[in-house]
């Protein structure tokens, strides 16, 4: 029986460490990254928090609305949750630098060059859904909400939102509305791992809608605006991922039709090249 040695799990974790080792260089970049972008994005924090109160200024009759807090520190603790929500945005091409630095070594070039597109539609994306909804979806809403104020059983019924509500709703709207627009890279990813094809997809367009409803009614504020504004952009995208995927699964079929005939060009050319 061989003798056990310390050296021989030495040997054989040495690969892991300098893996470890790397990951935990590229974990202290992207978290140096976030740290940098939230000191600058906490002193510009009030500019942050004056261009995500836009839209209900808008919605308000001029020199009309307000924005109140009840808890002495809300205030502090709105201003710090802004500058985390951007320090993440202007941070993540640094985050996904370093994801992508990690990553890329282990795959070959084919891979690398198919999975080059997703890591650029994903903040195209983003935002994207982010910009529909502050530009076009929050406005809306908020006409909608404050249509309530008015006078009601004599007492007058005034919208007063607080700023820790009001940053909770304005972050629920652009996160849901940008990570749903990511649909069409996840169903992408999917088809070219093999997992889905666009024959189920079609197949399984019902249950999709169902479910898209379904995400717009959980994601976002409880009003049919806001959820017809997400919904229909979504299944628009769902319909143009599946065209996508026609194009993709179509041009991967003569590829591989050019392939295997080179192959067999190949073959024949060899099987020449033996007889004689």
């Amino acid at each position: 029986m061989k003798p056990f040695r310390i050296a021989d799990i030495d040997d054989s974790q040495a690969p892991l460490l300098d893996h470890l080792i790397e990951l935990r260089g590229r974990l202290l970049r992207a978290f140096l990254a976030f740290a940098a972008a939230f000191a600058v994005c906490f002193y510009f924090s009030g500019d942050i928090f004056s261009f995500l109160v836009r839209p209900l200024t808008a919605a308000f009759p001029p020199g009309q609305g307000k924005l109140i807090y009840t808890k002495l520190y809300e205030a502090f603790f709105v201003e710090v949750k802004i500058a985390m929500f951007a320090a993440f945005f202007v941070s993540f091409p640094i985050i996904a630098n370093q994801i992508w630095a990690f990553v890329a070594p282990g795959l070959y070039a084919k891979e690398k060059k198919a999975f080059l597109p997703f890591l650029i539609a994903t903040p195209i994306l983003f935002t994207m859904g982010a910009a529909l909804a502050y530009y076009v979806v929050m406005p809306t809403a908020f006409h909608f909400f404050l249509g309530f104020e008015g006078q009601k059983g004599g007492l007058k019924l005034e919208a007063l939102p607080g700023t820790g509500d009001y940053l909770a709703l304005v972050m629920q709207f652009i996160l849901a509305f940008g990570i749903s627009f990511l649909l069409p890279v996840l169903l992408m990813l999917l088809n070219r791992a093999g997992i889905v094809t666009r024959t189920q997809c079609v197949a399984a367009r019902r249950y999709a809608i169902v479910g898209i409803f379904i995400v717009a009614a959980v994601a976002t504020p409880p009003d049919v605006i806001s959820q017809l504004l997400l919904a229909v952009p979504l299944l628009l995208l769902f319909e143009g991922t599946l065209l996508l995927m026609w194009f993709t699964e179509r041009r991967d079929a003569k590829e591989r039709a050019r392939e295997e005939k080179a192959i067999e060009k190949n073959a024949e050319e060899a099987g020449k090249a033996v007889a004689e």
